[in-house]
């Protein structure tokens, strides 16, 4: 019998965000990490929901990279395949920022967008 080959990783954290989500998390006991899920809303259609994890759901996606751990809900999984999570900082504002293939547009104001799921390319790219 041959070993289980490993899940593929499809979301990456960079090193900004994830030194602040070891930052944050550290002031929250009883939290093992962040919930990421895609909800509908804005005038884009789309909205990342960020909230801070307990547990963790039967169905929940885990995203293990740089020490910190992401669950992703599993309604958004194909919303966010390929996606880069990142912490930018300036004088104006501080924000988790998603680079994500899947983002067809987005709003204005930055506070919603438009997903597509991942096509079937992206999906037989990651069995590798």
């Amino acid at each position: 019998m041959t070993a289980a080959r490993p899940r593929p990783q499809f979301m990456t954290i960079t090193d900004a965000a994830a030194e602040r989500l070891k930052t944050i998390l550290s002031g929250k006991p009883g939290v093992i990490g962040l919930r990421l899920a895609v909800k509908k809303g804005g005038c884009a259609g789309m909205e990342y929901a960020m909230t801070w994890a307990e547990t963790q759901e039967k169905f929940d996606e885990e995203v293990e990279d740089k020490g910190v751990k992401v669950l992703i809900e599993p309604t958004a999984v194909l919303y966010l395949i390929g996606t880069e999570m990142d912490y930018k900082a300036d004088k104006m504002s501080a924000q988790f920022v998603f680079n994500n293939p899947n983002q067809k547009s987005a709003c204005g104001c930055g506070e919603s967008v438009n997903l597509v799921p991942a096509g079937k390319e992206r999906l037989e790219a990651m069995k590798g």
